[in-house]
This record gives C-alpha cells, structure tokens and sequence, in this order.
C-alpha cells in the first residue's frame, strides 16, 4: 500500500505527534509498504529519507505549547507537488484542523483521507475558529482515529461526528533492551529520579515535581533528580530550592537511545504534568523500559496506567503528595518490582506491533471502493483544483 503521511508540526522538533509520525512510517516501511512523510522542516536539519520537507515553520503558541507551524501559498504549491507524486492510496493527516500543511492537504486531496485526531482540549478556540473554515473538507475525511478518549471527546465537541480510538504506539522491544547506565542508577537510601520534557513548559510540571523535591531530599539526603529536555536549564535552576538545585543534573535534550537508557537506569520516573495531555507516550516508554511511573492523575495518564494499576499516581498539582509517593516508592523495593511488572505487561498493549495493525485496519476500510470515491471526488471543490492545479492530461 502506498501511503502519504502528513505531519503538521515541524519534524526537527521532538514531539508526541512527530515521533507517532515518524515511527508509523517506519513500522510501514518494515512491512513492505511504500511510506512517505510531509512535514515542515529545517532546510539544514538531518532528515529521514522517507521524510519531504515542507520548508522552514515559525513557532506559534498553540494548546497551551509553542508548536512549529507552517502554512501559506508556496506550502500549498509544495503540498499539491507531494500528492501528485506521491500517487498514495490513503492519505494520512495528523491534527487535520491545525493551522498547518495538514489543512493544506485536506483541501488538494482528492482520495481516501484518513485523520488521527492527538489534542485534548475541550474548550479549543482554534478548533473554534477553525471549524467553519474546514467544515465543508472534513467531509473528505474517510476515517477518523483519536489517540485516547480524551481526544476523542475533543473531536465529538468541536468538530461532530466521532472517532476510533487507536493509542500511540512504542517500540516496546528497544525500550525493554535498553541498556542500563551506572550514571543514572541509583543506590539504596540514594535513588535517581528522572523527568522528561520541555523544561520550559509549565504544564509539564517541573516546578510541581522541584517543589517536592527538599521534602524528600530531608529524607533521602542522597537522591538525585535527573532533569532531560530542552529549554533553558540556567533558568530552571534558578527557580529551584538551593538544595534541590544541588540535587539537580541537567541532562539537556537526549537522543532516542540515551532517553531510553535513561528510563531503563533510573528508580523513578515522574510525568507531573499539570493539564493539556491527550495521552502520555512518556508513561508506555518509561513502561516499556522498565521505570516505575509516578504521574499526575490527569484522566489520559490514569487510563494509560490502567486506572493506577501499572503506576503510582498523584493529586494533579499537590506537590507534597507527589512527595509521599516518592518517598513511599523509594523505601519499597517490592512496590518498585511490582510497578515495573505491571509497566512491562501494560506496555505491550501499545506496541506498534498492535498499534499498527490497528491503523491498517483503518486503511483498508477507508481504501475499499476506492475508486468510486476518487471518481466522485474528481470534480472536488475549488480548494482541490486551486491547491493541486490542473492534472497533467490537461493542456
């Protein structure tokens, strides 16, 4: 199957979204399907052969993040030139409603289209605004897949109609191989404990889990708090406790392997996030890897964690219970061995093994009778002809 996969955020940017793109292509590309990625992107920026680049995105503050966008008429004209080279039997968007090349694509394509929904946000102006604009295109969408029931509500809310959830998938084998790093383990009465994520971001919660931290470190004088992401490393440091700041490695932004080694290694991880989460890939890796997973009880994580089952979690925000979970985890190993178990059994149920063959479900359905829908669509709407230009049969 030939497949055009659509990324609206730019794909030199670690992402949720981005990552999900990157590793379905290359899951289909290991099945013997012919996959193809169309993001913004860096015009200097190592890229994936199987990756076309858009062209350079501007940071726009979007879902409570800053995302890198890309949009305008010379988008439009690279977007028409992919899909016309692309001949792709289904269309795969991400974010369909975003202010990106993916509304770009909807409106040139004229075959089976098939939209992953990712944001969960229930009081979205953008999808607000968005909608009378895209409404008329998102008949075009053939099927639609939400990434969690939190992303579904937000489809059914703002858009209408609904959406099969299918989860983000992880390759639970690299994770579950990763090796360990003396650097990053921890020793009895002295464990590790990691965060992941943009450390300027405020909803992913690292002043929560600071704020937590010199109650533990007066009880565990000996831990250390591992700190891997972008942002501003001098600035956060500064906003911490003396003592936890003390306490603190700042690991910067990791590679994929370092980042899986990292949750292999560690005692802990903690995702204490604070809102604005559809899913949390970070819990099934950290899972996978083997890390027992402390996180906020946000409704995504909490069913990520099968209701608390594969996780400890913590009151959204309530840094002192986040501390009691800590310290409580920390002075149990069992509980520790227990949570990992139960990491490493849940994981599997997001691995692109299964995921995948989801999703492929999905195409199939969307590309039988596909030719009556490309016939219908030929005379699509002006945005199709405007975007894709005349066929090349036409003089």
């Amino acid at each position: 199957m030939r497949v055009g996969l659509v990324c609206p955020y730019s794909f030199d940017v670690p992402g949720g979204v981005q990552f999900h793109v990157r590793d379905l292509a290359e899951h289909l590309l290991a099945q013997g399907h012919h996959a193809s990625v169309l993001a913004p992107a860096d015009d200097d920026a190592p890229l994936p052969s199987y990756l076309v680049s858009a062209g350079r995105a501007i940071p726009v503050r979007y879902n409570g993040s800053v995302a890198r966008l890309a949009f305008g008429p010379m988008m439009a004209s690279k977007v028409g030139r992919w899909l016309e080279a692309g001949d792709f039997d289904v269309v795969h968007l991400h974010e369909p409603v975003t202010p990106s090349i993916s509304i770009l694509a909807l409106w040139a394509s004229n075959g089976p289209i098939v939209a992953t929904f990712h944001t969960s946000n229930l009081r979205s102006r953008a999808m607000q605004a968005a909608y009378p604009v895209v409404r008329p295109s998102l008949e075009k969408i053939s099927g639609r897949i939400a990434v969690s029931e939190d992303a579904r509500r937000t489809v059914t809310t703002h858009l209408g109609g609904d959406a099969v959830v299918i989860p983000n998938g992880v390759d639970v084998a690299r994770f579950a191989g990763a090796p360990l790093s003396t650097a990053w383990q921890g020793r009895p009465g002295a464990p590790t404990i990691a965060f992941l994520g943009r450390i300027d971001e405020p909803r992913k919660g690292l002043p929560v889990l600071a704020s937590a931290m010199p109650r533990v470190l007066q009880e565990l004088p000996g831990a250390r708090l591992l700190v891997a992401g972008p942002g501003d490393r001098a600035a956060a440091r500064a906003r911490m406790a003396p003592e936890v700041a003390a306490a603190s490695e700042f690991l910067g932004a990791v590679t994929d392997v370092e980042k899986a080694s990292l949750l292999a290694s560690v005692d802990l991880y903690v995702a204490p996030h604070t809102g604005g989460e559809s899913f949390g890939i970070v819990l099934v890796e950290a899972m996978a890897a083997g890390a027992p997973v402390v996180a906020s009880d946000l409704a995504a994580f909490v069913r990520v964690l099968d209701g608390g089952r594969a996780g400890a979690t913590f009151r959204n925000e309530d840094h002192d219970d986040l501390a009691s979970q800590l310290l409580r985890l920390a002075a149990d190993p069992a509980a520790r061995a227990r949570l990992t178990a139960a990491g490493s059994r849940r994981a599997q149920v997001f691995d692109w093994s299964v995921v995948a063959e989801q999703v492929m479900a999905v195409y199939d359905t969307v590309t039988h009778g596909a030719d009556e829908l490309r016939a219908e669509s030929a005379s699509d709407t002006r945005w199709t002809r405007l975007l894709r230009g005349r066929s090349r049969g036409e003089a």
